[in-house]
């Protein structure tokens, strides 16, 4: 599969051959800097057409979060197929000190994967299994 991708700086790349995701990077002509428990909106001058059937999902990298505590603030970015806009990562620094995103500092990974749209149905009662409600930790430890 082919992705079309336009690009102001950074042509993001997978880091080696066995890599799910290719490398987002930060394109702001200034660094960022991201105070604790604050967030920060980097920009990565990539735009993209992907194939419908398919989105795109931005994940941190892990070496990020892990070394310096800054994650993404909504968990898992979502780039639907009709999306042409800048692809805009949002940062939070868990961490009690600030931290300065460089120009060109490698801080995501967009890996492309298929979805199923189903139809939605509503219904005035669902199907009985064996778990039913029971919610977080009731399947045990």
């Amino acid at each position: 599969m082919k992705l079309k991708m336009m690009t102001e700086k950074f042509k993001p790349a997978y880091a080696t051959e066995g890599s799910a995701g290719f490398d987002l990077y930060c394109n702001n002509k200034e660094p960022i800097v991201v105070g604790p428990n604050e967030v920060a909106k980097v920009p990565t001058g990539i735009r993209v057409s992907i194939p419908k059937g398919y989105f795109g999902a931005v994940y941190p990298r892990s070496s990020t979060g892990i070394k310096h505590r800054i994650t993404l603030a909504n968990t898992v970015g979502i780039i639907d197929s009709d999306y042409r806009g800048d692809i805009q990562i949002f940062f939070v620094n868990n961490s009690d000190k600030p931290y300065t995103i460089e120009h060109g500092e490698r801080l995501a990974q967009m890996v492309i994967q298929p979805y199923v749209k189903v139809d939605i149905e509503l219904v005035d009662s669902l199907d009985e299994t064996e778990r039913g409600e029971g919610g977080i930790g009731s399947t045990g430890k």
